[in-house]
């Protein structure tokens, strides 16, 4: 393995380099930008976390022997009191987090609408525009709700849109070049969104804990058995952050 003493790299780019179980000590990452980096069992010991902003999946997160990870469920609850809605653990839970998300994303779509459609392409702070964000949504769904849950292994639509980080997959579209109107990237959103609806509208408690059919063939996600629940989280949890984001970025776009 390679060993780095002393040396200037600054500046430098690391795109998907396996650095696990890789040792730093005395390394400046100061002005570093970490972007689908995985820190599972990182130890991180006399460093100096002074002006860092951090947007994460926190779980067992201790800092200073403190564990920090319920703290930051607890005050984003408090800040969106709607977010605990999206830990539903019952099917008439799921049915009104699905309502609330609709209800949500209604005053977000017509935020957008309000503004110069070219707006709707542009990245704020290189993060997805507004369009693809609704891709990138749609691509959710058809991977966890249409492969997933409903079987079908090849579910996608020309407009769907991977996250950036995962690895080029036969069938699996991903083209950042093209450029929809808000109207056809909403009738693409709008038919996935019908698609959950009656998803979760025929669900039972029952359903929740029964396994999935792995789903054979590429695409994402692997051919791995789900408990029911698993797949309607991860798209809620999809639903409500990238929400988030999306106002954000809206604001910031708003003249």
């Amino acid at each position: 393995m390679a060993d780095f003493t002393q040396q200037d790299l600054s500046g430098s780019t690391f795109q998907q380099v396996d650095l696990t179980g890789a040792r730093f000590e005395h390394v400046d990452l100061s002005g570093a930008r970490m972007e689908g980096v995985a820190f599972n069992g990182a130890v991180l010991h006399g460093v100096d976390l002074i002006d860092v902003d951090i947007k994460a999946d926190i779980e067992r997160l201790t800092i200073n022997g403190v564990d920090v990870g319920p703290l930051i469920t607890a005050e984003l609850d408090r800040r969106h009191p709607g977010r605990v809605l999206m830990r539903p653990t019952d099917a008439d839970g799921f049915r009104t987090a699905w309502d609330t998300v609709e209800e949500l994303w209604t005053g977000t779509v017509d935020t957008a609408r309000a503004l110069d459609p070219a707006l709707l392409h542009e990245s704020v702070d290189g993060e997805w525009s507004f369009i693809e964000t609704l891709r990138h949504l749609a691509f959710a769904t058809d991977a966890w709700v249409r492969r997933a849950l409903l079987g079908d292994p090849s579910p996608w639509h020309p407009l769907d849109l991977p996250w950036d980080q995962m690895p080029d997959t036969p069938g699996v579209p991903r083209d950042r070049s093209v450029r929809p109107t808000l109207d056809e990237a909403l009738a693409l959103r709008q038919d996935r969104m019908a698609t959950v609806r009656a998803y979760v509208d025929g669900l039972t408690d029952e359903d929740l804990d029964r396994k999935t059919e792995p789903v054979e063939g590429p695409g994402w996600p692997p051919p791995v058995s789900f408990p029911v629940r698993e797949p309607l989280l991860i798209v809620l949890n999809e639903e409500w952050e990238h929400r988030l984001y999306a106002e954000r970025d809206l604001a910031t776009l708003t003249p």
